[in-house]
């Protein structure tokens, strides 16, 4: 199966997702997406549950010289979370990494501002907090965005997401009350392949999609 494009692929979402809801199993939830890509996506979530809306900025810490690969990620002022392993392999540590931890940092909050504006960050003590995204290869950003979500004592964690990788899939487990991944085929090799439109999302398609769902996760 393929998705036409993000919001097909946050339909397709929905659709799983109601069952768990018809069922109870989401108490006053709130959806959460990480941006850009994840936008799209969660705001067909939110729309079909009728929760409330916001995002999560986390920013990827990839290989020097190589960006496009991570292997870390940072969210909030929390410490970088980095994949011990990869860095073994590369010959990395931490220290080597603090300039592109600090030049990283300021993207988050930057989107967060020009995302929320004057909004409070959503309270999620006690609810149900499902964290969206457009899919998952190496999962970096989405472990990092879980675990400072954990910190917040929600009733129940959720990742929720189209595509993963298999083995990605697998390890998140321990990150999260439940995982939902539609899909995470065996010859997996990128996000983009189970999208016909896989454009890259701007920062202005995000806010319209969050405006358009009268974006706030505060308490009704």
């Amino acid at each position: 199966m393929r998705f036409r494009d993000r919001r097909d692929a946050g339909q397709e979402l929905a659709g799983r997702l109601m069952e768990w809801a018809a069922g109870g199993d989401l108490v006053d939830p709130v959806v959460l997406a990480l941006p850009r890509g994840g936008v799209p996506v969660a705001a067909e979530v939110a729309r079909a549950l009728k929760a409330p809306l916001d995002v999560l900025v986390a920013r990827k810490i990839g290989v020097p010289g190589h960006p496009e690969t991570g292997i870390g990620a940072i969210v909030a002022d929390d410490p970088p979370l980095f994949d011990r392993r990869s860095l073994d392999m590369l010959g990395l540590t931490e220290d080597r990494l603090a300039p592109d931890v600090a030049r990283e940092r300021t993207e988050p909050h930057r989107r967060e501002q020009r995302y929320r504006g004057d909004r409070p960050r959503p309270e999620l003590e006690d609810r149900a907090v499902i964290l969206i995204d457009d899919g998952l290869a190496t999962g970096a950003t989405a472990r990092a965005a879980l675990r400072h979500l954990a910190r917040q004592d929600p009733a129940r964690l959720v990742l929720a997401v189209p595509v993963c990788a298999p083995d990605t899939a697998v390890a998140m487990r321990s990150e999260a009350d439940d995982v939902v991944c539609l899909h995470h085929p065996s010859d997996f090799h990128a996000v983009g392949q189970l999208y016909d439109d896989f454009d890259q999302v701007s920062d202005d398609e995000a806010m319209q999609r969050l405006r358009e769902h009268g974006a706030s996760a505060s308490r009704s």
